[in-house]
Parts: C-alpha cells; sequence; structure tokens
C-alpha cells in the first residue's frame, strides 16, 4: 500500500532517461564534424571541397567561413584523377606537377594577410574544366590562375608562356608572366590570346600558366626540382603582388 504521506511523482516531472544521451551523441556528432572540415594549417578558416562547388548555371552558392578579407586568389592545378594531363620525357605527368606548384603557391600566398587563396584541387583528384572555372565564379575570386606544364611532339621546342581570354585578364597575364619567365630562366613564349575552356567559363581576370614543356628533357629536370619549384611558386606570387598595386594606383 503506498504511504498516504508520500505524494507520486508527476509523469511530466519524471527524469526522461535517454534525453542525456541522446544530447551528448549530438554534440559529440558536431565537434566530428568540425574536425572533418576544419583545416589546421590554416587557423580559422573552414574548407568547402572545391569538388563539390556547385557549377554557377544551377545558382548554387558556396559558403565558405572564415575569409579574411584579402584579395580571393583561386590556384587551379591542371588535370588530376584520370586526366594526368601531359606526359614528361621522364615517365613524369604533368597532373603531379601541377599539384605540386600550386600547392606551394598556394602556402605563399596563406603567409601574406593581403591574399586568401583557394585551390580547386589539393589531392589527385578529378574535375570538369567548367567547375573549375565556375569555382572561381561562386567565390567571386579577384584572380584566377590554372597551372598547366606545356607538351610537343619536338622535343626541342621549350619556353613560358601565358595565356588570357577575356581583355580584363591582361594586366594579370602580364604581371605573372613578367616574373615568371625570369624565374623559369626559359625562353620567353610572349603571353597570348586563346580561348582555352577553362578561361572561356571564367568571368573573373584570368590567366593559363603554361610555365614549361615537360617534352623538353631540360625543362622538366627543372619543373621538377623542388627549388626550382620553389622559386617559380615565388615569381607567381611577386606578379600577383604588382598586379593589385597596379590597380590601386
Amino acid at each position: 500500500m503506498m504511504n498516504p504521506n508520500t505524494r507520486p511523482n508527476p509523469a511530466y516531472r519524471k527524469k526522461p532517461r535517454f534525453r542525456n544521451l541522446f544530447l551528448l551523441l549530438g554534440i559529440l556528432a558536431l565537434i566530428a564534424i568540425f574536425l572533418n572540415q576544419y583545416d589546421f594549417n590554416s587557423p580559422g578558416k573552414l574548407v568547402v571541397d572545391p569538388a563539390l562547388a556547385p557549377p554557377a548555371s544551377d545558382g548554387g552558392e558556396v559558403t565558405i567561413a572564415g575569409n579574411r578579407g584579402g584579395y580571393t586568389i583561386v590556384i587551379d592545378a591542371g588535370h588530376g584523377g584520370k586526366d594526368p594531363g601531359a606526359n614528361g620525357v621522364s615517365g613524369a605527368e604533368e597532373k603531379d606537377y601541377t599539384l605540386a606548384l600550386a600547392k606551394k603557391v598556394y602556402a605563399l600566398l596563406q603567409q601574406d594577410p593581403k591574399f586568401d587563396p583557394y585551390m580547386t584541387r589539393n589531392d589527385d583528384t578529378f574535375l570538369e574544366l567548367d567547375e573549375r572555372s565556375a569555382y572561381s565564379n561562386e567565390l567571386e575570386a579577384d584572380a584566377f590562375l590554372s597551372i598547366h606544364g606545356n607538351t610537343y611532339t619536338d622535343p626541342s621546342i621549350k619556353g613560358t608562356e601565358t595565356y588570357y581570354d577575356s581583355l580584363i585578364s591582361i594586366p594579370l597575364a602580364n604581371a605573372i608572366h613578367d616574373k615568371l619567365v625570369g624565374a623559369t630562366g626559359f625562353p620567353d613564349r610572349g603571353v597570348k590570346q586563346e580561348q582555352w575552356r577553362v578561361l572561356v567559363g571564367s568571368e573573373r581576370p584570368s590567366v593559363l600558366l603554361e610555365v614549361g614543356f615537360m617534352t623538353n628533357p631540360q625543362e622538366e629536370a627543372n619543373m621538377l626540382d623542388d627549388a626550382w619549384q620553389n622559386r617559380v611558386a615565388q615569381s607567381i606570387v611577386d606578379g600577383l603582388k604588382d598586379y593589385f598595386e597596379g590597380k590601386q594606383k
């Protein structure tokens, strides 16, 4: 028999047995998501996988937290995944060279508060050409750089050349090319206009850098050298600085 002096606890006041457990699991899930998205090499910056960036035609938006407010630079390592690009005389693949150089440019830009760099890919991922330019458009990039290694049937052909499509990209192309040629030490093949697909799709100032010929034995040896890549990466950054300083005058 129930003690008449003891009041039964109403049902709505009974402590839920599983509420705290569900709350704990929810907190752990949020922590897991944060750790997966946070780039520990770039304090305060969340990274969105560029492969997931929606094409501009879909009307989607790319939301990236932690933008430092500097010039937004999109660095595109040419080719990737199932698309190896050019094959060098040593058997090296263009996609690996472009990624190595693009990462060096990215790292240098991250050290300068005037720039807010992004990469279209940071691993051996295949991206359509339109996805690359769409990513730049969605970010409203101040500059889009597509890095490549050249190829030709004649192994004696060599040199550095820079391409643009729209007229708004000429100052960017000239500024980077001037620095790039000096750093590569390769013959100057000039700044040229060409309707490459990755440039045509871009609505931002954009250039395609053919740094050197992977089919030329001497140039390929330099292009695969780590110290040479560091020098060339610095020249690209210096060209960007000259470009934006010129815009402020």
